[in-house]
């Protein structure tokens, strides 16, 4: 049978786990030691996101996060112990990273459900470029 990016999306939902931005919000006041990967386009990310977030686009995120691969993103490869919490616009596009993640042997990745909109929405704070 054929599949959308719904049924993708879906099927990543089901078997990684989403922090709320509230939930968020309070573990970045605690100065809890966080990773944030935003998986938008710089374009995207450079027009607002949350304060501390990388960059990793999800066309190279594989790329990015594999110790062995020359053009790794540093941050994020050697980030397998830690939280990491990844968001997007809405939530689709970071549970599709998650689950890659996660099969990348990430051992605490959380999405962001509903992502910079939402989190936008609930008046926290993103930065600009």
């Amino acid at each position: 049978m054929k599949m959308t990016l719904g049924d993708f999306v879906a099927a990543a939902r089901a078997r990684i786990l989403e922090i709320t931005a509230e939930e968020l919000d309070l573990r970045l006041e605690d100065n809890e030691e966080l990773l944030l990967v935003d998986v938008r386009e710089a374009d995207e990310f450079g027009r607002g996101h949350i304060p501390g977030a990388i960059n990793v686009p999800r066309g190279i995120l594989e790329g990015a996060a594999d110790p062995g691969y020359k053009l790794r993103i540093e941050p994020l490869c050697s980030a397998q112990e830690r939280t990491l919490i990844v968001y997007c616009e809405t939530g689709g596009r970071s549970a599709l990273a998650a689950a890659v993640l996660q099969d990348m042997g990430f051992t605490k990745v959380f999405n962001l459900a509903g992502g910079s909109v939402l989190w936008a929405a609930e008046g926290l704070p993103l930065v600009t470029d």
